[in-house]
């Protein structure tokens, strides 16, 4: 059967994640339903990445088979005629059976914004995480090169947290400053439930001043999540872009420019 390959953006703020609810209130529900009015047939999806409640999505992937044949700009506009303002499609492209997904990634690029003011912004709630605290770039670039490699992240792991290993493998993490924002990359094959998060709580400890660097090292040797700091927000937190083998040849975004184009200033 006819794979199609989709990119979704979404504002997860509206949303109670991206995984299928019985009340209907989250991402997979309402682009299947779209789907479905769209192709005038039942339509099941297949994510690159399970995105929990309030976090955002630049580069969503999803993957439907269908017999219905549509044109390629038919896929994009005539899906987001069907969606709320909160999930647009971005581009659709034909793939082979062999693409998957979730199993065909490379690696998950997540991005993590966050304001660091003396003041709130209501402009930027949901949108941002905010810190009142001074943060320091150094320390906190210190921590990230400790946790870059294939480590046990039992100590950033959820308790409701189902991967069969807490082993996984970053990348890379960079963090950069533009003004009030910290822009934190977390490039990685997978991600455990709510690690990013619990990173950037132990992150942001460090940044901080209320731990040093080193304490990272301690964690990972610890393998206790009663050890780290709390669970930052969700507000800030963006799944990026998936990377794919080139084989598929799928359209690339910018995730930085379509986080800070609104704000005026170059990533």
């Amino acid at each position: 059967m006819p794979r199609m390959a989709l990119g979704v953006a979404y504002d997860g703020s509206f949303w109670q994640g991206w995984q299928t609810q019985p009340n209907g209130r989250t991402v997979q529900d309402t682009l299947e339903s779209a789907l479905s009015q769209f192709l005038a047939q039942p339509v099941a999806t297949i994510c690159a990445g399970r995105t929990d409640t309030g976090v955002h999505a630049l580069g969503q992937v999803v993957h439907i088979d269908t017999t219905a044949e549509r044109r390629v700009e038919s896929w994009v506009r005539g899906l987001n005629a069907l969606l709320p303002d909160s999930i647009a499609v971005q581009w659709a492209q034909s793939v082979p059976d062999r693409f998957h997904a979730r199993f065909s990634a490379k690696s998950r690029t997540y991005l993590y914004l966050v304001r660091n003011t003396r003041v709130r912004s209501p402009m930027m709630q949901g949108r941002a995480g905010w810190v009142y605290h001074a943060l320091d770039l150094d320390r906190m670039r210190d921590a990230a090169e400790r946790l870059v490699g294939e480590h046990d992240f039992s100590c950033f792991r959820s308790s409701q947290c189902q991967a069969a290993s807490p082993v996984r493998t970053l990348h890379a993490l960079q963090v950069d400053r533009y003004g009030d924002f910290f822009l934190f990359r977390f490039k990685a094959n997978a991600f455990l439930h709510h690690m990013i998060r619990n990173l950037m709580g132990a992150l942001l400890y460090i940044g901080q001043n209320r731990q040093e660097p080193t304490w990272i090292d301690q964690l990972l040797s610890q393998r206790d999540r009663r050890m780290a700091a709390p669970t930052f927000a969700p507000d800030g937190l963006y799944l990026g872009r998936v990377d794919y083998p080139e084989e598929f040849q799928l359209p690339e975004i910018s995730s930085e420019a379509a986080i800070f184009s609104h704000l005026g200033f170059s990533s």
